[in-house]
């Protein structure tokens, strides 16, 4: 069977080019008409006319690597059959994908919500870490630098934004900009200042977290970005940003002791999107996960096993193991 690639940007291109390095038949669909043909001849893929032109009968996920405004899309593939992988990392998009599970279990099919770098890989850390403790209190998720355009875009009206947070059994929304915090992630990033935005962290962690009773998201950030948040982004974005990083901290209990255990990795974040999307498609394709809304991290998942193909697609975790002092 084969996986369908709807947006051939920084994160669908690489999705691509990992499925057919994988020997999986890879269909491409993107706006762009000179785009699609390029991708398509070079990596020998059959490109298609339209993102719902595809049959249940040959092609068996489609991965959304288009901007922000996926759940549309999911839902017409979904009530076709047809399982998908998504990539937005929308506040508003993310909530609608959620809501999707009925109709994704009624149709028999599975929707990835939340294949990127955050969320995604963040949940997929998550997951990891909470195997060193026996009770997670609380996640705090910190993001540095941006894939393609759209994603600069994403993060520009992120720190204008209302963030989410799940504070002791309720919702709160706190504004964009606020909440300095002097985060650490892996080398070269090392220190950055992060602060509260409209993340979908919080959303997809506390689907696959119910008991953790705090989640947060912070994102990186300059005084410049800060003060032109609320306006239009002053010169066009980069085709593709400098090096991005995941940040996941969790806080429990093991024991009866207090723990905090810190992960993450630093690379650019189309790479790590694109290699969380990929290993996300190949568990769709093997059956390896459930119908329904599927968040990565969630208990009951191979996240163990996802977690390795990410890692084997290029993508370095890091783990704090303190100073030795």
């Amino acid at each position: 069977m084969s996986v369908a690639v709807v947006g051939l940007g920084v994160v669908g291109a690489r999705v691509a080019r990992q499925l057919t390095s994988s020997s999986i038949p890879v269909l491409v669909h993107d706006r762009r008409p000179d785009v699609q043909l390029v991708t398509a001849q070079a990596l020998r893929a059959r490109p298609i006319d339209s993102a719902i032109d595809v049959r249940p009968d040959e092609i068996s996920v489609v991965v959304l690597a288009t901007p922000s405004g996926q759940s549309s899309l999911t839902r017409r593939l979904v009530e076709r059959g047809v399982s998908v992988v998504c990539t937005s990392d929308d506040v508003d998009d993310v909530r609608h994908l959620l809501d999707l599970d009925d109709v994704a279990r009624a149709n028999g099919v599975s929707i990835v919500v939340g294949a990127a770098a955050s969320p995604g890989l963040s949940g997929l850390l998550v997951a990891e870490l909470a195997s060193r403790v026996d009770v997670i209190d609380e996640i705090h998720v910190g993001v540095h630098g941006t894939g393609g355009p759209a994603c600069a875009r994403q993060h520009h009206r992120a720190l204008a934004g209302d963030a989410p947070g799940w504070h002791d059994g309720r919702w709160i929304s706190r504004p964009g900009g606020s909440g300095r915090e002097l985060l650490w992630f892996p080398e070269p990033i090392g220190s950055r200042d992060c602060y509260r935005a409209e993340l979908a962290d919080p959303l997809t962690l506390h689907w696959a977290f119910p008991s953790a009773s705090r989640i947060s998201a912070r994102v990186s950030a300059t005084r410049r970005d800060r003060l032109t948040a609320r306006l239009p982004m002053m010169s066009p974005p980069h085709a593709e940003g400098g090096i991005g990083g995941v940040r996941v901290e969790i806080r429990g209990s093991r024991g009866g002791e207090r723990r905090t255990e810190v992960a993450g990795t630093a690379e650019r974040t189309g790479i790590i999107s694109g290699a969380v999307a990929c290993a996300a498609a190949v568990s769709v394709l093997s059956s390896t996960l459930p119908t329904g809304v599927v968040v990565l991290g969630a208990n009951g998942l191979p996240n163990g096993a996802i977690l390795d193909d990410v890692i084997k697609r290029g993508i370095t975790v890091f783990e704090y193991v303190g100073s030795g002092a």
